[in-house]
């Protein structure tokens, strides 16, 4: 796993039986600076991997790039080899033009556990999208969405070694297929590394496919889907009022509490093809397929 986990010896308590000490494996946590030309924009606590996009995603969120030929380079910075700081500091040259807007031309701090920690006032925290996600008249099977995040779960090689990882992953509903899946130590973070993968390859804005995330459904996530123009969303867990207030005003699809065969939809469900057959049935199921 290289710098993505690390061993601590640890004592286990399992009472009724004895001590045991063994050496167990952990997420690692480190700062990453993002630079723009040269400029520090942000300090965000990450799991090392996939920085670029990360950095990508990050500038996809903050209105800065909408296609790829808005970056020319990104790249490490030197540091002392050798050291851990060598590799988090990345540096991102964007293409003649393209400008960061007011903002985000403040340096902003972050953590793992928040995306918006850096922002000054309400009016900075929404950025609005070149992307029309309503415009997207995608149609999704629910019983197909209701059985992503275990198919999503699947493929989290850290999180079974370590327990300690969110995770998110892009599908492309028509083909029926993971297109990525990104794991960190900050669901934000792990956002935002698919987004700087969809930016390499030069996808966004990403109609027909559906965000899927580990955790809850915040305001931050929902508004980094419509910043990619992602037309669905579903979480494991359940949404804030402000991302469901901003799926409706965008009309994004987000559903909550996908696990289990079942689900509950708090936005956009004309999306949803079995939505009406299965609200005027009685007692209506989810078969999750295997």
């Amino acid at each position: 796993m290289g710098r993505i986990t690390a061993r601590r010896r640890v004592t286990r308590y399992s009472f009724g039986e004895r001590i045991s000490r063994r050496e167990d494996e952990l997420t690692v946590e480190e700062p990453l600076e993002v630079r723009v030309g040269g400029r520090a924009l942000t300090v965000t606590m990450r799991t090392p991997g996939h920085d670029v996009e990360l950095a990508l995603g990050l500038l996809v969120s903050e209105g800065v790039v909408h296609r790829r030929d808005d970056v020319i380079a990104a790249r490490h910075c030197a540091g002392e080899p050798g050291t851990e700081g060598e590799f988090n500091v990345l540096d991102v040259a964007l293409a003649r033009g393209v400008a960061l807007p007011d903002s985000a031309r403040h340096a902003l701090t972050m953590t793992s556990a928040c995306g918006l920690c850096g922002k000054d006032s309400i009016e900075a925290v929404r950025v609005r999208s070149v992307h029309d996600v309503r415009a997207d008249d995608l149609a999704v099977d629910p019983a197909w969405l209701a059985g992503l995040p275990d198919r999503m779960r699947a493929e989290q090689r850290a999180f079974e070694r370590t327990g300690g990882l969110h995770a998110a992953a892009l599908v492309d509903v028509e083909r029926d297929e993971f297109l990525v899946v990104r794991e960190d130590v900050g669901r934000h973070n792990a956002v935002d590394k698919v987004v700087g993968w969809a930016v390499r390859e030069d996808r966004l804005p990403l109609r027909g496919t559906v965000l899927v995330l580990s955790g809850r459904g915040g305001f931050e996530l929902v508004q980094k889907a419509s910043m990619a123009g992602i037309p669905v969303v579903a979480a494991v867990s359940a949404p804030s009022s402000l991302a469901v207030d901003l799926a409706d005003e965008v009309g994004l699809t987000l559903a909550g509490f996908v696990r289990g065969g079942s689900m509950v939809v708090y936005a956009g469900d004309e999306r949803l093809r079995a939505a009406s057959a299965a609200t005027s049935a009685p007692n209506p199921t989810l078969e999750v397929p295997a």
